[in-house]
């Protein structure tokens, strides 16, 4: 029987492409929620409570795997402001950590509670997952590489700034990393 990983992907992703899809070519089972369609439209505080749910009611415990990407690492996050810290292992690729904007492109974005992150991280007041790490690029303009690692500093994750790397990492950096973090 293969482990089943949690994953959180990208905004408007879905479980079974992109990184989902490594996992699952891995020998991995994933579940998670998408984030799109019917997840995408119930309120930010549902979605929080429901992956807060599935978290607490099927992978906690330090056997646990989560991966998220993107928007996905920003939900996660959020999730951990409301319960202890998750036991199991974790991995977050070009996380949101709060609002961006890209000048050249004329873009920003500004998620739900932009600061609340920060501000609990700030104040010593944020459950940090056990065992996690951060990967982001060093072109990432929505994932501010130091944005990201201000706040991975704050809770003591390891931060690795992928240098060239943009939002999307790219399978010749992601591929190996998986490789490595999911060996027992």
């Amino acid at each position: 029987m293969s482990q089943t990983i949690y994953y959180l992907p990208g905004y408007g992703g879905q479980l079974a492409t992109g990184l989902g899809r490594g996992l699952m070519d891995r020998g991995f089972a994933v579940t998670g929620r998408e984030t799109r369609d019917h997840f995408r439209s119930i309120p930010f505080d549902e979605q929080i409570q429901t992956i807060m749910f599935d978290l607490q009611d099927h992978f906690w415990d330090e056997q646990a795997r989560v991966v998220c990407n993107s928007f996905g690492a920003y939900l996660f996050l959020h999730t951990q402001t409301q319960m202890a810290s998750f036991p199991g292992r974790v991995l977050l690729l070009s996380p949101i950590v709060g609002e961006f904007t890209n000048e050249q492109a004329r873009t920003t974005f500004s998620p739900p509670r932009p600061t609340k992150l920060k501000e609990l991280a700030e104040a010593g007041k944020f459950n940090a997952p056990s065992r996690c790490e951060i990967h982001v690029g060093q072109e990432d303009w929505q994932s501010s590489p130091a944005n990201v690692q201000a706040f991975g500093r704050l809770l003591g994750i390891p931060v690795s700034v992928v240098p060239g790397g943009g939002h999307d990492l790219g399978k010749d950096y992601v591929s190996p990393l998986l490789d490595r973090w999911l060996c027992p």
